[in-house]
C-alpha cells in the first residue's frame, strides 16, 4: 500500500529529478509560484526606486527593501489580511461578499462617533475602558450586520451578489448618515495603539525575540505532531529530509522577519517627543534648521536617541493579523464547522443529502465574515486615527483578488488561510510599491484589477490540469 501512495506508478517513471523532488516534498507549486512572484515584485521595486532616486538604504539602493518601508508595509496588509481570512471561507462556500468595503466604513464610522461623541464625554478623555467598550461594540455591529447578509442568502434565498452588491451601496450611505458626513477624529489613545499608531504601538526588539523563538518552537511541534499523525492513520508520511527543510525554512523566514521589524528605529522625532514625555535624558547634540538634534558616531550622523535602544519590534496589527490567521486556520482544518464549509463548497447537493444544515451554516459564515471586518474597522480607524466614510473604498476588491490570487477557487470547495494572507501581502506590495514610484492611483487600480483576472485565469488552467 505504501509503496503505490508514495511511488506513482508509471506516471513518476516520466518525472524529471525536480518533479520528483516537488512531489515528494509535497510542494505547493501554486504557493511558490506566488512567492516568487513577490520577491520579483520586491525587488523590481527596489532596483526601480534606486534608479529613479538614488540614495536608498534598500539591498539594491532603492527604497523599497528598507527596514521602514517593510514594516510599514506589514502594518498596511493587516487590514485586508484579517478580512481576507473570512473572504476565504465565503468563496469556498461559493458565495460572494462584495460589501465588506462598506462593511467596514459603516463599522468604523460608528465605533467613532461612540468613542468621540458618546464615551469621551460621559466617561471622560482618555477613560481606559473606552477601548474596549468600542472594540467591542466594533465586532458587535459587523456581526450584526454579517448575520443579517446571511439571513437574506439562505433562508431570503437571494443570491449572494445582489444582497452584498446592495450593501456594497447601502452601507457606504448608512456610513455618510451616522457621520454627518463629516471626519469623526480624533479616536482615544488607547485605541489608537491597535492600528500601530504611536510609539507604543509595537512590543519591542525582546519580545519580538521571544515571540520569534516561540514561533519556531511552534513550528517544529507542528512539524512532528503531523507527521506522527500520518503514521497513525497509515498515510504514507513525507521524507525526514523534505520535513526537516520546510521545518527549517519556515523558521528562517519567522526569525528574519523578526530582525526586520526589530532594525527599524522610531522615527527621530517621535523618540525624542516620548523620552521628552517620560523625562528619559536625551543625548546632546546640535539641531539642525528643523529642530531635530543631530549627534555624531565619529563621522556617521546617528539618532540621538539610539543609544535609548528605541526599536519597534512587531507592531500590534501584525500580531492581531497572525492571531486571527492562525484562528482562522485551525477553525477551517480542525473544525466540524471547517470541514462542513469545505465539504458543502465541493458539493452542496452531497453535503445536504448528508444532514448539513447548509442555511444555518451559510448564516455562521458571513455572520464570521463580519466580526472580521469589524477587526479591520478597528485596525483601519485606529491607524488613522479617524474615521471617513470612505475608509473602505475599494477594500471588496482587494479582500477577494488577495484570496483569488492565495489560491482559493471561485468555483467553491479549495482555498487556504495562509495563501490568503500571502495574497494579501502581495496585493499590498503593489500598491505601495507604486505609491512608493509616485504612480497615480489610476494605474494602481488598473494594475490591480489586471492582476485579479490573471489570477482567476491562472486557477482555470490550475483546474483543468488537475482534472
Amino acid at each position: 500500500m505504501a509503496m503505490q501512495t508514495s511511488a506513482g506508478g508509471p506516471a513518476s517513471a516520466n518525472e524529471n529529478a525536480v518533479q520528483r523532488f516537488v512531489r515528494a516534498a509535497e510542494i505547493d507549486t501554486r504557493m511558490v509560484g506566488m512567492l516568487v512572484a513577490m520577491l520579483v515584485i520586491w525587488v523590481g521595486f527596489d532596483i526601480i526606486s534606486s534608479v529613479l532616486r538614488p540614495g536608498g538604504s534598500g539591498v539594491f539602493g532603492g527604497s523599497f527593501l528598507t527596514s521602514r518601508n517593510l514594516w510599514i508595509l506589514l502594518v498596511q496588509t493587516s487590514t485586508i489580511a484579517v478580512m481576507t481570512t473570512g473572504m476565504v471561507l465565503v468563496i469556498v462556500l461559493r458565495q460572494i461578499d462584495l460589501s465588506v468595503g462598506s462593511m467596514l466604513s459603516v463599522v468604523a464610522v460608528a465605533t467613532g462617533v461612540l468613542q468621540v461623541f458618546h464615551l469621551g464625554p460621559m466617561l471622560g478623555v482618555g477613560h481606559p475602558v473606552i477601548w474596549i467598550i468600542a472594540v467591542a461594540f466594533a465586532l458587535l455591529v459587523g456581526a450584526a450586520i454579517g448575520f443579517f447578509n446571511g439571513v437574506l442568502i439562505a433562508y431570503g434565498q437571494i443570491p449572494s451578489f445582489i444582497v452584498t452588491l446592495g450593501g456594497l451601496i447601502a452601507y457606504s450611505g448608512a456610513a455618510f448618515l451616522i457621520a454627518s458626513g463629516v471626519t469623526v477624529a480624533p479616536m482615544d489613545k488607547a485605541f489608537k495603539i491597535i492600528g500601530g499608531n504611536g510609539p507604543l504601538a509595537s512590543i519591542g526588539p525582546f519580545w519580538s525575540w521571544v515571540l520569534g523563538a516561540v514561533g519556531c518552537v511552534l513550528i517544529v511541534v507542528a512539524t512532528i505532531a503531523g507527521r506522527r499523525r500520518r503514521v497513525r492513520f497509515h498515510f504514507t508520511p513525507k521524507p525526514v529530509w523534505a520535513e526537516f527543510l520546510t521545518a527549517f525554512i519556515a523558521c528562517a523566514a519567522v526569525l528574519g522577519t523578526t530582525a526586520i521589524v526589530n532594525s527599524y528605529l522610531w522615527p527621530q522625532r517621535v523618540a525624542e517627543r516620548y523620552a521628552l514625555e517620560n523625562s528619559i535624558p536625551i543625548p546632546p547634540g546640535i539641531e539642525d534648521r528643523n529642530g531635530l538634534a543631530i549627534c555624531m558616531a565619529g563621522d556617521k550622523v546617528v539618532n540621538c536617541v539610539d543609544g535609548l535602544s528605541f526599536q519597534t519590534g512587531y507592531p500590534i496589527p501584525v500580531l492581531i493579523t497572525l492571531a486571527v490567521g492562525l484562528a482562522m486556520t485551525f477553525i477551517a482544518r480542525r473544525t466540524r464547522f471547517g470541514r462542513y464549509v469545505f465539504a458543502t463548497g465541493g458539493n452542496p447537493e452531497a453535503a445536504e443529502l448528508a444532514g448539513v444544515n447548509t442555511k444555518w451554516l451559510t448564516v455562521k459564515v458571513f455572520t464570521l465574515m463580519g466580526v472580521l471586518v469589524g477587526i479591520s474597522s478597528v485596525i483601519a480607524s485606529a491607524r488613522l486615527d479617524a474615521a471617513t466614510t470612505a475608509l473602505g473604498t475599494l477594500n471588496e476588491l482587494y479582500v477577494i483578488a488577495a484570496a483569488v490570487i492565495g489560491g482559493t477557487s471561485l468555483a467553491g470547495g479549495v482555498g487556504t488561510i495562509f495563501g490568503a494572507i500571502v495574497g494579501a501581502l502581495l496585493m499590498q506590495s503593489l500598491q505601495s510599491g507604486m505609491a512608493l514610484l509616485n504612480v497615480d492611483s489610476a494605474y494602481t487600480n488598473i494594475v490591480v484589477g489586471a492582476v485579479l483576472v490573471i489570477a482567476v485565469y491562472v486557477d482555470q488552467v490550475y483546474r483543468r490540469r488537475v482534472k
